[in-house]
């Protein structure tokens, strides 16, 4: 090919290029769609309080630490899932939701060895705890739906992986929201329910945002 034919084929194809903006920093990326967990927040306070919450923590404060855990589960989950999804990065970001996630699950069980219920709480029926399950896949639904559209941007090349991700984040923040308005103890029926709604989300995000996030 001479050279005036290579050149004229160079210049044609620079000329199809479109800008690409830079993709945010993963941490700020997480910030962005913690902001949004913080406005649903905002709304349940606004409507509940946060008395009968600090209530029933300094009641039982395996309540808090278990709520505490939630948030950092949240926090790293979504944190590794924009991590993954730069090109060269580590599979060893996925372990970084764990030790939260332990603390969340380990604090939690603690209710169920307590003697005492939290003030301000029963505990919840059967039908109750159903509720908690309706809350807890609602909230995610949202979360998660900014989750996927944010990672398609970045084009994960782990998209199960970082799916799988997008649910444990979007159910523990889920969780951390229905604290503000859970006037019920940490019993067993209603901790089963909470790990079915977290393991139903976990599981839909990994079956359909894996597939959203491979469809580039």
């Amino acid at each position: 090919m001479s050279e005036p034919r290579h050149q004229a084929l160079i210049d044609a194809l620079g000329a199809e290029l479109v800008p690409v903006r830079r993709l945010l920093p993963p941490w700020l990326r997480t910030v962005g769609w913690l902001a949004l967990v913080a406005a649903f927040a905002a709304l349940l306070f606004a409507h509940y309080g946060d008395a009968p919450m600090l209530r029933r923590w300094a009641g039982a404060p395996d309540l808090a630490w278990a709520a505490f855990g939630a948030v950092l589960t949240a926090t790293t989950a979504a944190w590794a899932a924009f991590t993954l999804a730069v090109p060269g990065r580590s599979r060893a970001w996925a372990w970084l939701p764990l030790p939260p996630a332990l603390l969340w699950i380990g604090a939690s069980g603690l209710g169920c060895l307590r003697t005492w219920l939290a003030p301000g709480t029963s505990i919840a029926t059967l039908h109750q705890s159903a509720d908690c399950l309706v809350f807890i896949i609602g909230f995610s639904i949202p979360l998660s739906a900014l989750l996927v559209w944010l990672l398609r941007r970045a084009c994960p090349l782990r998209p199960l992986l970082a799916a799988l991700l997008v649910g444990l984040a979007s159910a523990a923040a889920s969780a951390c929201l229905l604290e503000i308005c859970h006037a019920y103890d940490a019993a067993a029926t209603d901790l089963l329910t909470h790990a079915l709604a977290v393991g139903i989300v976990v599981a839909a995000n990994t079956a359909m945002g894996g597939r959203l996030l491979s469809r580039q």
